[in-house]
């Protein structure tokens, strides 16, 4: 899956539904060019995306994500929790992702 993220094609993208929060990696927010005063601090530390580690995001940020081509798109803003550390994807959509979307998970 690929997804624009405020302008910014994010092709590393995971769709995680079984996470609560939307998470966006600290180097593809660097990318994204947002300063880091419009963060809100997050009050909330999440696990199990550092195996046996508590991670304290550097905050929350409201963010517009498009998913599709230029003809067949949808276009909706989701709230991404920053996290400092290193991972494989840029971006874990979670069940908030679904639910603006309405995506219907096909695990077949």
């Amino acid at each position: 899956v690929s997804a624009v993220v405020e302008g910014v094609r994010k092709t590393k993208v995971l769709m995680d539904g079984g996470s609560g929060i939307n998470i966006l990696y600290k180097d593809a927010f660097v990318r994204l060019n947002i300063d880091t005063s419009k963060l809100s601090p997050s009050h909330s530390p999440f696990h199990v995306i550092v195996p046996a580690c508590q991670v304290m995001p550097l905050g929350t940020i409201i963010l517009s994500v498009t998913f599709g081509d230029q003809v067949h798109y949808c276009k909706e803003t989701l709230c991404f929790e920053i996290v400092d550390s290193e991972g494989p994807y840029h971006v874990i959509f979670g069940r908030p992702c679904y639910v603006k979307f309405m995506v219907v998970p096909n695990y077949a």
